[in-house]
């Protein structure tokens, strides 16, 4: 009774085993064919050139199947021709994630390799031009693609060289006017300074005049006071002289 027991209960165990796995199949399955359905509708607007139209069925892809490498690839397209290049790297990018061979790997990097070309991203666009001729080695279109990437960095290179000579030139110019701008301000100051001193030294000069003149006139009168005592004195005497003569002839 006992194993006839664990029997039936191990067969209920696989049972609800198998349901599950063939739920999560159909559910995988119709995940997979609304993946397909969004990416079909998504391809039908592409060729129409509705490419805003293409975007949101390919993004609705993803959101179904996030794994799917014809929705990131064929999303990056949509981006692309909507002159998205960022965006468009990204879904390249992801794509490279997703990839089942070779082929669609290298393709992949083409297109990624186009996108960083278009943002002007020179030595990323290089990279991800030999990422996909190491997975094809004979994509005559890539090794074009690469060849004028490099052309397009040796300008770029030059072109910030010619930048960097003209801003460090500029540099140099506006230091020099600071430097002058400068020593004017200084030779200003000075002579601020200058003419500050010499209004102090014209007005301790006038206060030393003027003090001059003061002690000239206390001077002054005190002389006058002791020239008028002095004759005061000799007035006195005088009197006092001829009296005495007065008193002889007596």
């Amino acid at each position: 009774m006992r194993s006839c027991k664990q029997i039936t209960h191990y067969n209920w165990v696989k049972v609800s085993i198998l349901m599950l796995l063939f739920t999560l199949y159909v559910s995988s399955s119709l995940f997979a064919q609304q993946d397909k359905k969004f990416i079909r509708d998504g391809n039908k607007a592409y060729e129409n050139k509705k490419f805003n139209e293409a975007e949101k069925n390919y993004s609705k892809a993803l959101n179904k199947n996030s794994n799917s490498y014809k929705g990131a690839f064929n999303l990056g397209d949509a981006y692309y021709k909507q002159n998205k290049f960022e965006e468009a790297a990204e879904q390249f990018q992801a794509a490279t994630h997703h990839s089942t061979s070779k082929d669609t790997l290298a393709k992949a990097y083409h297109n990624l390799g186009n996108s960083l070309l278009k943002s002007k991203k020179y030595e990323d666009a290089l990279n991800a031009y030999k990422n996909a001729l190491k997975n094809n080695p004979n994509d005559e279109d890539t090794r074009y693609n690469y060849s004028y990437a490099q052309q397009m960095l040796k300008q770029q290179q030059q072109q910030q060289k010619k930048d960097k000579d003209k801003k460090d030139k500029k540099d140099k110019k506006d230091d020099k006017k600071k430097d002058k701008k400068e020593q004017d301000k200084k030779d200003e100051n000075k002579k601020d300074e200058q003419k500050q001193d010499k209004e102090k030294q014209d007005k301790e000069k006038k206060e030393q005049q003027k003090i001059s003149k003061e002690d000239a006139k206390r001077l002054l009168d005190a002389l006058q006071n002791d020239e008028k005592n002095l004759q005061d004195k000799m007035k006195k005497a005088k009197v006092k002289g001829e009296k005495l003569q007065i008193e002889k002839d007596w």
